[in-house]
């Protein structure tokens, strides 16, 4: 086959493996006609991983001279591959149209780090820091335990911790023992946690013994095998752990009461009493790794069936978007959480790719962040808009020395354009919009840090990444400036929902994500989104999204947040009433006039909200997204008049 080729080839290889000596990849070359041979100089797996620049230098000559004439391949790249995708000539230098990807199960993107960066800081938590060989070794330990409790390929095990060197350490074990990593939210209630369970058929269940009283409710009431208990201080510091002992223990419940009962292990005992050998498993890396639940913002949380392959490409898209990151020197401020979709990408596989230290932080808590930058001066901070928003309003912030940090991808939720320019003042680092799903491992779009950024705009999509906009009615692919659904494909997309059958999985015939969401692309190839669909409000004859609302009321400098939802309306079916919840600055002093007023002044008539309600707070996702369907849920339809 390879001798018949015809066309200009270019073969990029490494120079050896463990099957293979050097001689039989030079003879995969010579076979290929006229090919072109470039040898990375790395064992064949590890090219894509450690050699991606190489790759890409290697590509960008393939296709151009040095005279930026294009080549034939150049030629039909800028006319047919372009042509539908504008965002391409917006990609910052150094950033790859598309990534080589290894075909290997994810647990080797850790297995990389060890061999790079074995001896550099991996973790910090708790006082006490953890090399990438010594998590390696406690990762490998805690794999070969549950191959011994019956983990086999395909065995599902729930995560319900918080951020932790525990979360990490389990993960990657259950992965390189052939399980399933399924992750579960630690604030989610009693039943949602059991509805769960039962639906992605959990094995076992690894939590903290903080936890043990809903662990050990939903041991007896779902198909669980066994639960493994760790205790928030095991990975302390001898300081903090005695520190912690004398003060926090007993007063927030950390102890297991009646200790261990049957079918329940000790994390340290297991861990102690196996050997840190790299357990051997042969994954296939097209198989589930993980299971995320949507945030259930709208719906019900969904299990999102994510590949190996997936969440691996996810994690090196995201980390070569930032082109001047340094491997084996950034510090990551690890403070979403890893149970989270992007926290799982951004705030662990990311890191552990760069072979980067993380500063892991189990709660979001204004103060304790601000005391962790200020000590551990993280570059990159991976967040949501909450974050930043507590961080821009903290009295005194400047003297935590926030400037240490450099890039930031805000995910999640929109980020209002007065968050962005406020965090950016105060840290002289870039702070941009970015968008994903749990359907997509989950970041697709993210605006360049030091290109163009176009205010209200998501961005532009990663590499190896496709978008359109799809008509709503008919499916088709619509022209910049109109409004349709967002439809994403790339190799970070699921494989699919948990326990749905074809007609309900969210995809077209030709397999593109369709994501739900409302949004159109300029003629620059950047995205924005209007709504989701769900949450269009039909006002009469005419649509209102929320965010439009939103973004006028935030104008106000006596408003902290908003949500906007559409309420129905009594005997009429299908029309909706505007209502906005505002909760104030600290000492403002707002009332609803004022902002119907200024929403009269800046909307159409049928845009202005017919009620404003003032809240402490609004209801969140443990990612601080609003969860509207609460705010929908609590007002009887019989109660809003027309």
């Amino acid at each position: 086959m390879f001798r018949d080729l015809r066309l200009p080839v270019l073969v990029i290889r490494g120079e050896r493996d463990q099957v293979y000596p050097t001689a039989v990849f030079e003879e995969v070359a010579r076979t290929i006609p006229n090919a072109e041979d470039v040898n990375i100089g790395v064992s064949r797996h590890l090219v894509p991983l450690e050699r991606a620049e190489a790759v890409n230098r290697a590509i960008g000559r393939f296709i151009g001279d040095e005279a930026d004439e294009p080549s034939w391949w150049g030629k039909r790249v800028t006319n047919e591959f372009s042509a539908q995708r504008p965002w391409l000539k917006h990609y910052e230098e150094g950033v790859p149209i598309t990534l080589g990807l290894p075909n290997r199960p994810l647990f080797r993107l850790l297995h990389s780090a060890v061999r790079r960066f074995g001896n550099r800081p991996a973790t910090v938590f708790g006082g006490r820091t953890l090399t990438y060989k010594q998590l390696d070794n406690e990762v490998n330990r805690l794999a070969n335990a549950l191959r011994s409790l019956g983990v086999e390929k395909g065995t599902r095990v729930m995560l319900l911790l918080p951020n932790t060197p525990q979360f990490i350490i389990a993960y990657y074990a259950i992965l390189m023992a052939g399980g399933v990593a399924v992750s579960t939210s630690p604030v989610n209630e009693r039943d949602e946690l059991q509805r769960q369970l039962i639906d992605s058929e959990c094995a076992f269940l690894i939590t903290l013994t903080l936890f043990s009283e809903t662990a050990r409710y939903v041991h007896a009431n779902t198909q669980l095998r066994g639960v493994i208990f760790t205790h928030i201080k095991d990975y302390f510091s001898a300081t903090s752990k005695l520190v912690f002992t004398l003060g926090r223990e007993t007063k927030e419940d950390h102890q297991l009461a009646r200790g261990l009962q049957k079918n329940e292990y000790s994390w340290t005992q297991l861990v102690h009493t196996h050997p840190p050998t790299r357990p051997h498993i042969d994954v296939d890396p097209g198989s589930v790794a993980v299971i995320n639940y949507t945030g259930g913002t709208i719906d019900k949380p969904k299990g999102v069936l994510l590949s190996h392959h997936a969440v691996l490409a996810n994690a090196l898209q995201t980390r070569h978007w930032i082109t001047d990151l340094k491997e084996g020197e950034e510090t990551v401020l690890a403070a979403l959480p890893f149970s989270h979709s992007y926290g799982m990408t951004a705030a662990m596989n990311v890191p552990i790719a760069l072979g980067a230290k993380m500063v892991i932080l189990p709660s979001f808590v204004t103060q304790d962040v601000l005391n962790h930058i200020k000590r551990y001066k993280p570059t990159l901070f991976p967040g949501v808009p909450t974050m930043y928003m507590a961080i821009n309003q903290f009295a005194g912030v400047r003297k935590y020395g926030i400037s240490s940090v450099k890039a930031c991808i805000s995910g999640a939720a929109p980020l209002p354009v007065e968050v962005q320019e406020a965090f950016e003042k105060l840290t002289r680092g870039r702070l941009v919009e970015g968008y994903g799903l749990t359907e997509a491992s989950p970041v697709t779009h993210s605006n360049p840090l030091r290109g163009v950024r176009k205010i209200g705009s998501i961005g532009i999509p990663m590499p190896g990444t496709d978008a359109r906009i799809n008509d709503l009615i008919t499916g088709e692919r619509l022209p910049a400036g109109q409004i349709g659904e967002l439809a994403i494909r790339g190799p970070q997309v699921m494989l699919g929902y948990l326990g749905k059958d074809d007609g309900e999985q969210p995809f077209t015939a030709d397999g593109w994500l369709l994501t739900g969401d409302l949004a159109r692309m300029d003629d620059d190839g950047y995205f924005q989104i209007i709504s989701r669909k769900k949450e269009m409000i039909l006002a009469g004859k005419y649509q209102v999204y929320p965010r439009d609302v939103e973004e006028v009321l935030y104008e106000h400098p006596g408003v902290k947040e908003v949500a906007v939802v559409g309420l129905s309306v009594a005997g009429h079916e299908g029309e909706q009433r505007i209502k906005a919840y505002v909760v104030p600055r600290p000492g403002s002093t707002l009332s609803k006039d004022e902002l119907i007023a200024l929403c009269k002044r800046r909307l159409k008539e049928y845009a202005v909200p017919w009620e404003v309600e003032f809240r402490d707070e609004l209801p969140k996702s443990f990612v601080g997204k609003v969860l509207r369907r609460l705010l929908v849920e609590e007002v009887p339809i019989a109660s809003v008049e027309q």
